[in-house]
C-alpha cells in the first residue's frame, strides 16, 4: 500500500508492490548467470536481463475532478517509489492538453510534451527517460476536431501510448502514469483516462477532496467507469481534508470503501492553506526577476496577510520588523535605502544573537534603469540568506499582482 503522510510532498512506501521488485529481477538475472556460464551473444543476454526487469502493473492515478491535487499525489509518490527503485522509477502522462517545449538529446532537436512532464523529469533527474515516450498523445487545440473528422485514428493513439509503454517499462522497474482530470477526461477521442489505463493494463489510484458522502459519490461515478473499461481501482487517496475533521474522515472513509470497495484508503492529506498561497519562486516568475539573496526560500509561502507595504518611517518600520510576526513579506520601493538597510540590519542582529529565524522577505519596487537600488546596498546583499527580490513594477502594481496572482 502507498500511503502518504500528513504533509503534500512526502510519502512513504508501505505497501509490499512484489510484482515490481528489483531485488527479485537481479536475482532472476544472476540466475540466469549461473545457467549460461558463457554466454557469447552480450546483446542477447542484455535483451534478457531486461526482459526479466520488466514491471508488473504500472500504476495510474486518475482524479474524480479537476484541480483536487491530482499532479501534487503524484509528485509525492514519485518521491517515494524513487526511495525504494533508485534511478529506475518510470513516468508518463499518457495524455496530456497542456504542451512545453523541451529538448531532446538524442534526437537534437525540440519536441512537445506535456508540462507536467518536463517538470518531473527535470525535478526527479528522470535521465534513462526520453522526454518524447513520457508524454505520447497530445491534444491541442483543434485536435478534437480532427479526430471527429478521422484526420486522427483511435488506432493511431492507443500505438503511440502503448510503443511508448514498451520503451519506459524496459528502462525501469515501476511505472507511474499520470491521468489528465477525472477518469472520463479524453472520452470524446477515445482516450479517457479509464480507456488508456485499459491499453496499458493499469491499476487505478483515485484522487479525490475531503469529506465523506460527496467525495464517495464522486469516487463511485469514475470507479463504476473505470470497472466499464475493465480497470481495477486497487486504493485511494483523499487530499484538502480539513484539519479538525482528519480523524473522522481517515476512520470512516476507509470503512466505507472496505464495506463496498474492498479496498483500501491509502492516505489522507490535510488541507493546509498556505499551500494554496504563493511562493517566492512564484513571484520570480511573476515579476521576470531572480532573488537578489536568499535564493534557498524560494519555495517559501506567504499569504496575503503577511503582506506589508512599508509607508512609515525607518523608524517605525523597525519597530514593527521586531515586535510584528516575522513571517512578513515587505515591499518597499528602491528609493527607500534606510529601510533596506534596516532590514538587512535587523537580519543582521538576529543572525549575530542566535534568536529565531528570521522569516521574513523584501521586494524592492521600481524599474532599475529609472529606480537602480543604491551600490552599497547590493554590495552587503551579496551572500546573506534573507530572501530580497527586486520588482519592475511600481509598489501599487507589485501589490496588485501579488494579490491577484
Amino acid at each position: 500500500m502507498v500511503a502518504l503522510t500528513r504533509t503534500t510532498k512526502t510519502v512513504i512506501v508501505r505497501r509490499s508492490f512484489s510484482s515490481y521488485s528489483g531485488t527479485s529481477a537481479v536475482a532472476a538475472a544472476a540466475a540466469s548467470v549461473g545457467n549460461h556460464a558463457i554466454l557469447n551473444n552480450t546483446k542477447a543476454f542484455q535483451q534478457e536481463q531486461q526482459a526479466q526487469r520488466r514491471p508488473g502493473r504500472p500504476i495510474y492515478v486518475a482524479a474524480t475532478r479537476q484541480h483536487v491535487g491530482k499532479t501534487s499525489v503524484s509528485l509525492a509518490l514519485m518521491s517515494g517509489l524513487q526511495k525504494r527503485f533508485p534511478n529506475r522509477v518510470g513516468f508518463m502522462k499518457p495524455v496530456g492538453q497542456q504542451s512545453h517545449k523541451v529538448y531532446e538529446e538524442d534526437l537534437e532537436r525540440d519536441v512537445l510534451v506535456d508540462k507536467d512532464v518536463a517538470v518531473t523529469k527535470q525535478f526527479f533527474n528522470l535521465h534513462h527517460l526520453p522526454y518524447r515516450y513520457m508524454s505520447p498523445v497530445l491534444i491541442p487545440p483543434g485536435y478534437t476536431r480532427d479526430y471527429l473528422d478521422g484526420k486522427i485514428t483511435n488506432e493511431t493513439q492507443q500505438n503511440q501510448v502503448q510503443e511508448s509503454f514498451e520503451q519506459i517499462t524496459s528502462r525501469s522497474d515501476v511505472l507511474l502514469c499520470e491521468g489528465t482530470g477525472h477518469c472520463a477526461v479524453g472520452s470524446i477521442v477515445g482516450a479517457g483516462n479509464a480507456q488508456v489505463a485499459s491499453w496499458i493494463g493499469a491499476d487505478m489510484v483515485l484522487v479525490a477532496n475531503g469529506g465523506l458522502g460527496s467525495a464517495f459519490d464522486e469516487l463511485e461515478l469514475n470507479r463504476i467507469y473505470c470497472a466499464y473499461h475493465n480497470v481495477n481501482v486497487v486504493g485511494v487517496i483523499i487530499n484538502r481534508v480539513k484539519p479538525e475533521k482528519y480523524a473522522q474522515t481517515q476512520h470512516y472513509l476507509q470503512k466505507a470503501l472496505q464495506q463496498n470497495w474492498n479496498i483500501p484508503l491509502l492516505g489522507c492529506i490535510p488541507d493546509r492553506p498556505f499551500l494554496g498561497c504563493p511562493a517566492i519562486k512564484d513571484m520570480e516568475r511573476l515579476f521576470g526577476t531572480k532573488l537578489l539573496s536568499g535564493a534557498k526560500h524560494r519555495f517559501r509561502h506567504y499569504t496575503v496577510h503577511e503582506l506589508m507595504l512599508v509607508g512609515t518611517s525607518s523608524g517605525v518600520f523597525l519597530s514593527n520588523l521586531r515586535n510584528k510576526p516575522t513571517r512578513t513579506l515587505y515591499v518597499c520601493h528602491a528609493s527607500r535605502s534606510d529601510v533596506l538597510l534596516g532590514f538587512i540590519t535587523e537580519y543582521q542582529r538576529r543572525l549575530t544573537n542566535n534568536e529565531p529565524d528570521f522569516e521574513a522577505a523584501m521586494i524592492v519596487c521600481g524599474h532599475p534603469d529609472v529606480y537602480p537600488i543604491d551600490t552599497y546596498i547590493l554590495d552587503m546583499v551579496q551572500g546573506l540568506d534573507v530572501p530580497i527580490l527586486q520588482s519592475p513594477h511600481t509598489t501599487a502594481e507589485t501589490m496588485e499582482m501579488i494579490h491577484t496572482l
